[in-house]
């Protein structure tokens, strides 16, 4: 489903070359609760924005559903994000002035859905996530764990086969984080794959599989 083909990525500051990721390979196979651990600056959040198409590698290849998604065009690049990509943040990056309902219907809006459709679909996310009556509600008006449960409704709305997370228990307590954490789950039983990056240690004894980012590097937990 998703694969890294030895891929690097370089910054250059203050005359010096700075490697966020330095020639990673790994694959993620359908259905699977894979989670990457490290530490802050270790290149987490790089590696999975260029897994999602949104940061383009230095050098190497990533794959989506066997195409190589940096070869595509930037049209077609954003066609496979809306298609098979969800993306959960640490800072959920819902917009302030619109209500629980609207934020859950923008990926619905951009991929063209009627009105009423996208009105139904994000209803019936919200539902599942236990914010139906919540649903008039702005993000400020909402806890820090409704509104990642608005979040994690938004990023489902377009019923993405991949769910890519960043960090998304960061401003969660422990008890929000492990009620995060078991969606998760639920959605992997579901059928959806789901990449996760976190600092947490805690978090790998949910996944399938775990790796570990060092600066840069990645090496599978065995």
């Amino acid at each position: 489903m998703i694969k890294a083909e030895n891929i690097s990525k370089k910054y250059r500051l203050k005359g010096k070359d700075i490697f966020a990721l330095k020639e990673v390979d790994f694959a993620v196979e359908d259905g699977e609760f894979v989670v990457i651990v490290g530490p802050s600056g270790s290149g987490k959040s790089t590696l999975l924005l260029t897994l999602g198409g949104l940061i383009h590698p230095t050098s190497g290849k990533v794959f989506i559903r066997g195409r190589s998604i940096y070869e595509l065009s930037v049209k077609e690049r954003a066609e496979i994000r809306k298609t098979y990509l969800g993306f959960i943040f640490q800072t959920f990056n819902l917009i302030p002035y619109l209500t629980t309902l609207e934020n859950v219907q923008v990926p619905l809006y951009l991929s063209g859905k009627t009105p009423a459709e996208q009105k139904k679909i994000a209803t019936q996310l919200l539902e599942k996530v236990g914010l139906e009556d919540r649903l008039d509600h702005k993000p400020a008006e909402l806890s820090v764990g409704q509104q990642q449960r608005v979040a994690l409704a938004r990023a489902l709305a377009n019923d993405p086969a991949i769910l890519l997370a960043d960090e998304p228990t960061g401003s969660l307590d422990s008890t929000l984080s492990e009620e995060l954490v078991s969606w998760f789950m639920t959605l992997q039983k579901e059928g959806h794959t789901i990449v996760m990056v976190t600092h947490d240690r805690d978090a790998v004894r949910y996944a399938t599989r775990s790796f570990s980012l060092i600066e840069g590097s990645v090496s599978e937990n065995v």
